[in-house]
């Protein structure tokens, strides 16, 4: 059964779940901290709703860094000719689109064999002029 909300145990141990390397605290010393069982601490990690919000901690833990993190990235792109950063950078800054297809529908030999009457019509047009 899923957690309904989150409570303020809950909160503490998202905290220092979303620390770099959390905070150098193992999942015991978290759990003490927020005075549950260790087991408490594997099963939130098994649940939704506290799993989205330690996403949005970590995204707030980061967010003041991720300039100095592009400007990295890009450094890395150029000096590497990583194509997978120059590819990362492009799409985080939308500059590429998904891939599109196009399929050919009705086109016939006769459409053809008109736009080449038409190219051959425009050509004597020109050398007459």
């Amino acid at each position: 059964m899923g957690l309904k909300r989150l409570e303020a145990e809950h909160m503490l141990a998202i905290k220092y779940l979303a620390l770099p390397k959390r905070g150098g605290l193992t999942y015991g010393e978290i759990a003490k901290e927020c005075g549950v069982h260790s087991n408490s601490i594997l099963n939130w990690r098994k649940d939704e709703l506290f799993n989205r919000e330690l996403k949005r901690e970590m995204i707030r833990n980061t967010q003041e860094r991720l300039p100095e993190m592009m400007n990295a990235l890009i450094d890395n792109a150029i000096a590497e000719g990583n194509a997978a950063a120059a590819k990362l950078i492009m799409q985080a800054n939308d500059m590429l689109t998904d891939r599109v297809e196009v399929s050919q529908t009705g086109g016939s030999e006769k459409d053809i064999d008109e736009i080449k009457a038409r190219l051959e019509r425009y050509r004597k047009e020109s050398t007459t002029e």
